[in-house]
């Protein structure tokens, strides 16, 4: 019989992170600082909305773009939050995840041998989804000595006539990084210089701290060449409802519509009910989560520092990147070990790409509590391990 599977497909890994998420699950007394999802209940006002959506009936179809009232507050949010205009009839369109949105932008806008630039650690989506939309993807490796933020010169040592897109990932997972609008000023006018389009995943843009988030599409000329891709699952602890949005030129949202009309129809309906509300109603929801990661995220840092943890303080999303070069372990092994030996759960850097070695992500997406046992169980490990 001849090989059924596609060669593209095979050489492709399968995520890094889940690995550790299957033992987990099957290991009694395991703690996991693994997961990158909020520990918070959806807010019970867009749960309300979500049941009542069933009970009226509202179990049909959508249009293949969303509700019409949930694209119309995603274009009132973008507004308010970020100064961008985008008309709800032809650019924005809602999706199953920002992950959809992603595969989608770069099947829409890539042809064979099209390179995309995808500055890692980062997200473990992006790497895959270029090669399956056969373009290249060329990776730039962000670096902890300037605080883990993309830099005009590392673009240009890689740029070519191939170049089409590159890839925002801020603020970033795994490390937490963010760009500040002084930050994207340079990468704007790099993207200008060379005729560049970007993708902007934008998913954590409501979780920072002590800084507002920039979207690079706000800038100059850059709105009408940047797809920006953000959702529901992390601002409103709404991952289960699978819902994002992508929000662009319609030149490009109506092909990337038509991707979604073969392969997924439309977004669940009762999802979008429910984000109709998360919009009109949840800033109260997302400024109270958002002031609890801030308490944790402070906590972890300290307790990681007082460990001797060489530790970059994040300011965006809810992860740690700690660095572990120090235990002359790889972070594949220690994770493993530390897994074995305390039960305790974090994911290896190079889950997020090769540049990840030598590092961990530990999510704070946890009360303090959970972080205080785990954190005994981490205190216990490197007593034994430290050199």
């Amino acid at each position: 019989m001849r090989n059924p599977l596609s060669e593209k497909i095979v050489q492709i890994q399968p995520s890094g992170i889940r690995k550790f998420f299957d033992i987990v699950s099957e290991m009694k007394d395991a703690i996991s600082l693994g997961v990158g999802e909020p520990d918070f209940d959806t807010p019970w006002h867009i749960r309300e909305e979500g049941i009542y959506s069933l009970e009226k009936g509202r179990t049909f179809y959508t249009s293949n773009a969303g509700l019409k009232e949930l694209k119309e507050e995603i274009a009132r949010y973008m507004k308010r939050r970020f100064e961008l205009l985008y008309n709800p009839n032809g650019e924005i369109y809602v999706t199953v995840g920002g992950s959809e949105a992603i595969d989608g932008a770069l099947r829409a806008m890539l042809d064979s041998g099209d390179e995309v630039i995808i500055p890692q650690p980062c997200y473990v989506s992006y790497e895959p989804c270029v090669i399956l939309a056969d373009g290249v993807p060329v990776i730039v490796e962000l670096k902890e000595e300037n605080e883990f933020k993309l830099k005009r010169e590392q673009l240009e040592s890689v740029v070519t006539d191939k170049t089409k897109i590159l890839v925002m990932p801020f603020p970033n997972n795994p490390t937490g990084a963010i760009m500040t609008k002084e930050d994207l000023t340079e990468i704007a006018e790099f993207v200008l210089e060379h005729d560049l389009f970007v993708i902007s995943d934008e998913i954590y843009s409501e979780l920072t701290y002590g800084t507002n988030h920039v979207s690079i599409a706000s800038f100059p000329n850059m709105r009408e060449r940047t797809i920006v891709i953000n959702g529901f699952s992390k601002s409103y602890a709404m991952t289960g409802w699978r819902l994002g949005y992508a929000c662009g030129p319609k030149l490009i949202i109506d092909q990337m519509l038509k991707i979604h009309q073969f392969a997924i129809m439309c977004a669940p309906t009762t999802s979008q009910y429910a984000a109709v509300d998360a919009l009109r109603n949840g800033d109260e929801d997302v400024k109270n989560m958002r002031n609890a990661y801030d308490r944790r995220r402070k906590f972890l840092i300290k307790a990681l520092r007082d460990m001797g943890f060489k530790c970059f303080e994040p300011f965006g999303a809810f992860y740690v990147f700690p660095s572990i070069k120090e235990f002359g372990m790889s972070s594949e092994d220690f994770a493993q070990t530390l897994l074995n030996e305390e039960k305790l759960a974090v994911v290896p850097g190079t889950a997020f790409g090769n540049c990840g070695e030598g590092f961990l992500r530990i999510s704070y997406a946890y009360s303090i509590e959970d972080l205080k046992n785990a954190l005994e169980r981490m205190k216990h490990f490197i007593e034994r391990h430290r050199k």
